[in-house]
């Protein structure tokens, strides 16, 4: 079946479940003591479906895998998954889900639009990830974890009043800012691991500007590079960012500069042949960038060197 089920609401969500109405129409928790497989139509384990929310998901001792993206992901311990809206998903078969130990986090857009949470989200760019690239939690963490959560469940479970979506947002902010912390310890005692991803890329990224790949396909992108990688991009530039300090883009733009001035002092190609050459579709672009890096413009490098 190719039909993919688009999930819109929180209260959509909870029909499909065979849940009443939710306590909050923009965010809402479900999992742990809660039964919401008992209800459910069958039709809904195995299937593709999208959701204009934002979900963040933790899983515990579930044996079985979750297909996502390029990838399919065997849930291990403390394992925690984030989902923006429009990314397709593939639910697990009825039995992995009665299984399923864990909770999973819904929020609408709309409940953040017009914070500053909202401005930040970007920021956030673990809900990017490929699943494979999922955060594993330590006990310590996933109990912190947990206790956030629970504290945005009881804010919005009780009566709303005029402080309610303020503290839902602080404690939201508060969990999202955690997840920063904890995705960067996880770049950082998997940094031996980490060294064969950074010296492939960079031998892919060697590689590409060895062949006519640039006059071919133009400057690579980030994506080409996670695509090369089997890894998302912003993965892929944190990644790079925790271990080099610097960002996928970064080291594209560091290897054209390199490129271009030894093409500049070692051949006689015109500026507008050598930014063809690289990639460029414009030799303003080149100069542009150029510029921006070194201080001066492609022709001035040639004429002091």
């Amino acid at each position: 079946m190719d039909d993919i089920l688009r999930i819109e609401s929180i209260s959509q969500f909870n029909q499909l479940l065979g849940l009443g109405a939710p306590d909050h129409p923009l965010i809402s928790l479900y999992g742990d003591n809660q039964d919401t497989h008992k209800e459910a139509n069958d039709s809904l384990y195995g299937i593709r479906f999208t959701t204009d929310l934002y979900v963040i998901m933790y899983k515990d001792s579930v044996s079985g895998s979750l297909d996502y993206g390029r990838n399919s992901y065997d849930f291990q311990h403390g394992t925690l998954l984030f989902l923006s809206p429009g990314q397709v998903i593939t639910s697990p078969s009825k039995e992995i889900s009665l299984q399923s130990k864990g909770w999973t986090l819904l929020f609408h857009p709309d409940l953040i639009r017009k914070s500053s949470l909202g401005q930040q989200m970007d920021e956030y760019s673990y809900f990017s990830y490929e699943v494979n690239e999922a955060l594993h939690l330590s006990p310590k963490e996933e109990s912190f974890i947990s206790e956030v959560v629970h504290k945005i469940e009881e804010e919005y479970s009780r009566n709303l009043d005029q402080h309610s979506h303020r503290l839902i947002l602080s404690n939201l902010e508060l969990l999202l800012n955690y997840c920063v912390r904890f995705y960067d310890r996880q770049f950082y005692t998997r940094t031996d691991f980490h060294k064969d991803f950074i010296a492939e890329f960079e031998q892919k990224l060697k590689g590409y500007f060895n062949t006519e790949k640039p006059r071919e396909l133009g400057i690579p992108s980030v994506g080409y590079f996670g695509e090369a990688m089997n890894m998302s991009p912003n993965y892929l530039s944190d990644l790079l960012k925790k271990e080099t300090g610097k960002s996928t883009r970064s080291h594209i733009n560091e290897m054209l500069i390199e490129r271009a001035k030894t093409a500049l002092l070692n051949s006689e190609a015109t500026i507008s042949e050598i930014a063809y050459t690289l990639g460029f579709e414009y030799h303003q672009s080149f100069s542009r960038l150029f510029k921006s890096k070194m201080g001066m413009s492609p022709q001035e490098y040639r004429t002091i060197h």
